[in-house]
């Protein structure tokens, strides 16, 4: 709890020592989001808005500072008011090296291993063989539901606990996790080939009598050719599920493959394959892939990439300065029995879970305003592991001002 609030001191001071610089600006970032359907049950109705001033000034010659912070209101069965610091971070650059520090963005070259705000440090340097990055992230200061891990049955317990003022220390947090990474990343090898290589390592620093660190080596390139673009990743785990009892060692696997196509036509539009894997239990050896931060794939059937492959294909276009549309189509495979549970499965021996389809378009009528309408379903029957479930859909508009 000491941490917590000296934490937030440290903030404070630092937003007011930068109000006294010359170089500052203000702004403001609002959005309303509202949705109907039946993801959640029955005819269930959802209302989101946020309101997230933001706050930022130059330093010198070299550095900067940036913050934003605000509050949601949220009305799902009941309603929420969600305070909430998010990205806030001192940067200071000098020719070839910079490092970060506060609650700054991260992700992994796959994007569903570690992906979001983190709270800590990162060095970077520009070298003639390509970019290092070192970091060093803490999440037990991140709101829970933002931070979204979901690693252990514990994980679980604290997520969806509900956020209680009278018990903020134990309900608001998100489980505590030390996060280190080691990347490096190549836009142009011989002037064609990108490449992007990443080791990171999290460790359970909870309390709990049933702990879980994991290690992953990730690897990902990308090769454009013509008006095509190419993209191969791969990830390995490792981790150690460590109980009063026993210390189990696992290892698992994950990858995806992007495919697009900027078509030429008169109209700015590109059609895109993709498929991602996310290894699911083998033995006692090979286990399910399990990432640190949870991603959910999937407009209307949102899961876990953990015992799961996704085909999608995606198709977008601009039509006018100010109007945009896509029209995205997903397959959804279970890759064990165990791993992916709850909707749609009935039958425990079947691994094809469905196909959604999902539309929306966007309208920009100025810069600083956008508004975005989609809908879409997912269809157990085009799968096999519960063809008589109910059809999911979901119609939803959002408007977000920034001012």
């Amino acid at each position: 709890m000491k941490l917590k609030i000296i934490f937030l001191l440290l903030v404070l001071f630092t937003i007011q020592t930068s109000f006294s610089l010359w170089a500052y600006d203000f702004g403001l970032v609002t959005s309303v989001k509202t949705s109907f359907g039946n993801v959640n049950e029955e005819n269930n109705f959802h209302f989101k808005t946020d309101f997230w001033p933001r706050f930022s000034c130059l330093i010198g010659d070299n550095a900067s500072f940036y913050a934003a912070a605000g509050i949601a209101l949220d009305y799902e069965d009941t309603f929420r008011i969600i305070p909430e610091l998010l990205r806030t971070e001192f940067t200071y650059n000098s020719g070839s090296w910079g490092i970060k520090a506060g609650r700054i963005n991260y992700a992994d070259p796959l994007s569903f291993i570690a992906a979001g705000l983190f709270d800590g440090v990162q060095y970077h340097t520009n070298t003639s063989i390509g970019r290092f990055n070192i970091s060093a992230f803490y999440t037990g200061l991140l709101y829970k539901e933002t931070a979204n891990i979901t690693m252990t049955p514990e994980d679980l317990n604290i997520y969806n606990t509900p956020l209680d003022f009278s018990d903020f220390s134990n309900t608001y947090f998100a489980p505590k996790r030390l996060i280190a990474a080691f990347d490096w990343s190549h836009p142009s090898i011989a002037r064609k080939f990108r490449m992007n290589v990443s080791v990171i390592g999290q460790f359970d620093l909870s309390d709990s009598d049933y702990q879980y660190h994991s290690q992953y080596l990730v690897l990902k390139g990308g090769l454009p050719i013509n008006k095509f673009f190419i993209e191969a990743g791969f990830a390995v785990q490792f981790s150690q599920a460590i109980s009063d009892t026993d210390t189990v060692n696992n290892i698992a696997f994950a990858g995806d493959f992007n495919f697009t196509w900027l078509i030429p036509a008169n109209i700015n539009s590109s059609l895109s394959f993709s498929a991602r894997v996310a290894g699911g239990r083998i033995d006692e050896t090979v286990g399910n892939f399990v990432p640190i931060t949870t991603v959910y794939f999937g407009n209307i059937l949102s899961l876990k990439m953990s015992g799961l492959s996704i085909l999608n294909l995606n198709y977008s276009a601009r039509f006018m300065e100010k109007i945009a549309a896509f029209l995205s189509m997903s397959y959804f495979i279970r890759n064990d029995l165990g791993t992916v549970t709850g909707y749609p499965i009935s039958d425990k021996k079947e691994y094809f879970l469905g196909a959604e389809i999902y539309a929306g378009f966007i309208y920009k009528p100025f810069s600083d305003l956008q508004f975005n309408l989609g809908g879409g379903a997912f269809l157990p029957s085009l799968g096999n592991a519960s063809p008589n479930e109910k059809i999911l859909w979901r119609l939803e508009l959002k408007a977000v001002i920034s001012i």
